[in-house]
């Protein structure tokens, strides 16, 4: 699969293969989504922001099914969501079929959440992540291909299972 590297001013590179993304935050996550949106942008990812549009309460499960929902039917890739504390937006789209959310408040964290357990949503808590961490996380986040092995064993098992 041919890739395209794209320069991330003091962050190194992003490997893009035409990978689109979907973002959504509530109030609380609407700052850090912005400079997110903006990074992205700026290095040439494709990035559908849909909302919330100002620090106004919101009810996050709105965004956050919306961006999962579009992850799930296959329209996106990946998708980044952000709210306060990370927590309700992790809860939301883990309710969405075939989505796998990390929250992730390392880069670390995000580049695990990829290799070990194909996470299809990054999400990130406004309130707790710095704009650099972010940007970091985003950047590891979209390097990182899925291991496979092992881990593939793992995510098929979450997958299998039947709420009764």
């Amino acid at each position: 699969m041919l890739r395209e590297s794209l320069n991330i001013h003091g962050y190194g590179n992003i490997k893009s293969n035409a990978v689109k993304i979907i973002i959504g935050s509530d109030h609380a996550g609407y700052a850090l989504k912005k400079a997110v949106v903006q990074f992205l942008k700026d290095n040439h990812v494709e990035v559908e922001d849909i909302g919330t549009d100002s620090e106004e309460p919101v009810d996050y499960p709105d965004y956050g099914y919306r961006a999962a929902e579009r992850v799930s039917d296959g329209s996106y890739e990946k998708g980044i969501l952000i709210c306060g504390s990370g927590i309700g937006m992790s809860i939301v789209a883990n309710k969405v079929p075939g989505i796998r959310a990390a929250l992730c408040m390392t880069p670390e964290q995000a580049e695990f959440s990829r290799s070990h357990n194909d996470a299809n949503i990054l999400v990130l808590a406004g309130r707790f992540t710095d704009e650099q961490t972010a940007k970091e996380s985003v950047r590891r986040w979209l390097n990182t291909e899925f291991e496979g092995g092992r881990h593939a064993r793992r995510v098929e098992k979450i997958h299998s299972y039947k709420c009764e």
